[in-house]
């Protein structure tokens, strides 16, 4: 799974009444990509789609997380985690040796 899917996973867990619209401008994403990626993860079965009722724009549509999606996403999310937190932990090291080079570099 990318990061764009992942993205749109967690949006749509938060809040499924979101258009793909909405969806582009919170994520940060093309209107195309959005619905190409959404179309992903309606086909892997990761999300269902169903049109509001009473709603005023006839094409607009409620995104649910199947079983299966809210499992993605919870795997997803410790993949996640764990990614980041070995970023953080490479930075903070490249941080440190940065910092001892600078003090290096004053004291000669």
């Amino acid at each position: 799974m990318n990061e764009s899917q992942y993205k749109i996973l967690l949006e749509i867990s938060y809040k499924g009444t979101l258009s793909q619209r909405d969806l582009a401008k919170k994520i940060g994403l093309s209107l195309g990509k959005i619905n190409y990626t959404v179309n992903a993860l309606l086909e892997k079965g990761y999300i269902k789609a169903s049109r509001f009722k009473n709603s005023k724009n006839k094409m607009a549509y409620r995104y649910i997380l199947t079983p299966s999606g809210v499992f993605t996403k919870i795997t997803q999310t410790h993949l996640f985690l764990e990614r980041k937190t070995r970023e953080y932990e490479q930075l903070k090291a490249e941080i440190e040796a940065l910092r001892i080079e600078a003090e290096k570099q004053k004291t000669t």
